[in-house]
């Protein structure tokens, strides 16, 4: 998703939240509507109201600078709200339709607006250019936003935080967060040494993986014969660059001695809803029966068999045209708001006679895992495939056999991935779970879920990489105000030399924009465990 953080969370979060049905928002229109960031409430002295017609959370920008950690401004004489971290900046004007997040242009559900002399930003929006994640729980009227729901990919390794264990990175180029910048726009020189900086600065702090995603939006950043170029490349979906990006990525990552992992949304078909700015051979133009509306963007719908098979045909070029080291997926299968009209798609696929509509979704997930998993492995048995779900399988109080957590969102129960099943059924040779919250963090503490996971893949054939979020450093939320809680995290790991085969990082621009001296602690952690 994305694009994670802060400030620009919260900003991007008033958009994200445009996509809901109901008002995932504050508590202005309806006085017990809440916000719940990474488990904790947010408060606000002017309450968030929902735009009706856009049906779009507002929440203020202040909201936005003092919960997430974001530089944010507001220029009453250029009427400009700019929102600022890492390397991501967004830039709304009130009134006008299209919002600018790092050079690119983006269509908005609603603007930003001045409302009783405070400047009032769209939620879901903020969320989705920063990667959070924003879920609607319409029993609880509540907005959980999940700062920690990007998307990884892994390697062959052993030994967390050991010297040789997976230490990876994950690529976002969505919305060309991480990679290329929108500057290098159809320059392939610029990109090519933009990536291969990228690869020296990663390897000079120890990272030997990384996760590039390649399948931002139901396009992609290779030649396709099934979908359309990237418009990360060009600037224009369905324009073509003057050489093969994928191509030129894995060669320059094998050249150093990285591995690579090709990453892809699978379900995703797009951010937003603007069918006028998508290619002709894009899934929701050539076939618009296979998608819906997801939020403010689109998804494939996960329960048509030959929609499935699309992406699995899609991934599979990758697979058979490229030297890559793995197949990753992220958590992007059913939303996890639940929102979604799919009743006629149940009606028509339910083939295994699902009793409920959560059990027949997790079966449409189910056998496009296991469909993918034998595809991968017919055509190179030795080639990896994994998936980095939600950090939270299920709750204890909802599962006596899930963790002893208090998540808001699960990834059973939220978004439809039964990744005990994965695991049991060796479906996949790696789990990655985001488990994005500090030792300190009460509701879901790391050590009790990376003691939870390992007991998942005890006894089974799968690897187990945990996903780290040192995005969060220097945010308001428990436990990061020190880059120790990284490396913290990484001893953790030591206890289970058996289960915990890696590290992950979400995401690469986190990491080099060195938060709270990351970078050097990363470089001296792994330095010493590589003497050892």
């Amino acid at each position: 998703m994305r694009f994670r953080l802060v400030a620009s969370l919260l900003l991007l979060f008033s958009m994200l939240l445009s996509v809901n049905p109901v008002p995932e928002g504050v508590q202005a229109a309806s006085k017990d509507i809440r916000i719940v960031l990474d488990g904790s409430l947010i408060s606000s002295d002017v309450a968030p109201y929902v735009l009706p017609k856009a049906n779009v959370t507002m929440v203020p920008l202040r909201v936005i600078s003092e919960n997430f950690g974001a530089v944010v401004d507001w220029s009453p004489a250029a009427r400009k709200v700019t929102i600022g971290q890492g390397t991501t900046t967004i830039i709304m004007r009130p009134g006008q339709k299209t919002a600018d997040v790092s050079g690119s242009s983006v269509t908005l559900d609603a603007s930003a607006e001045l409302k009783s002399g405070r400047v009032m930003v769209p939620l879901r929006f903020v969320g989705e250019a920063l990667g959070v994640k924003v879920e609607w729980d319409g029993m609880t009227r509540t907005v959980y936003l999940n700062s920690g729901t990007l998307m990884p990919d892994p390697g062959a390794g052993n030994g967390g935080g050991s010297k040789s264990g997976l230490k990876a990175v994950w690529v976002s180029t969505i919305y060309n967060l991480d990679w290329p910048s929108t500057g290098s726009h159809g320059n392939k020189l610029l990109q090519q040494q933009e990536y291969s900086d990228l690869l020296d600065e990663l390897q000079e702090m120890g990272i030997n993986t990384v996760f590039v995603q390649v399948r931002p939006s139901g396009d992609a950043l290779y030649p396709s014969d099934i979908v359309p170029w990237s418009k990360v490349l060009t600037g224009k979906q369905g324009a073509a660059p003057d050489y093969d990006p994928l191509g030129f990525m894995v060669e320059e990552t094998h050249r150093r001695g990285m591995a690579f992992h090709a990453w892809f949304n699978p379900f995703r078909a797009n951010t937003d809803s603007d069918l006028s700015k998508l290619a002709p051979n894009h899934v929701a133009v050539a076939q618009p029966d296979w998608v819906l509306k997801s939020g403010n963007g689109l998804l494939i719908n996960p329960g048509i068999p030959d929609a499935r098979q699309h992406i699995i045909d899609t991934i599979m070029e990758v697979v058979n045209g490229y030297d890559i080291d793995g197949v990753h997926l992220d958590d992007y299968f059913y939303p996890s708001s639940g929102a979604l009209n799919d009743d006629a798609t149940y009606r028509t696929y339910n083939a295994n006679h699902q009793i409920t509509k959560e059990d027949w979704r997790r079966d449409n997930i189910n056998t496009f895992v296991r469909m993918l998993g034998e595809s991968i492995h017919s055509a190179k048995p030795k080639l990896k495939f994994g998936i980095s779900p939600f950090g939270v399988w299920r709750n204890k109080a909802k599962d006596v056999t899930g963790s002893d957590t208090s998540a808001g969102v699960t990834a059973y129960d939220s978004m439809s991935a039964d990744v005990r099943t994965w695991i049991r059924q060796d479906w996949i040779d790696y789990v990655v779970p985001q488990i994005y919250w500090s030792l300190s963090f009460n509701a879901a503490r790391y050590d009790k879920l990376v003691d939870w996971w390992a007991g998942e893949v005890a006894g089974t054939n799968v690897d187990l990489y945990i996903g780290h979020s040192p995005y969060k450093l220097g945010t308001g939320e428990s436990g990061w105000q020190s880059a120790q809680e990284i490396i913290d995290q990484l001893k953790y790991n030591l206890n289970y030399p058996e289960a915990v085969k890696g590290d992950a990082f979400f995401s690469a621009k986190d990491l080099r924009r060195n938060p709270l001296g990351i970078k050097d602690a990363l470089q001296a952690y792994y330095g010493a465990q590589a003497g050892q």
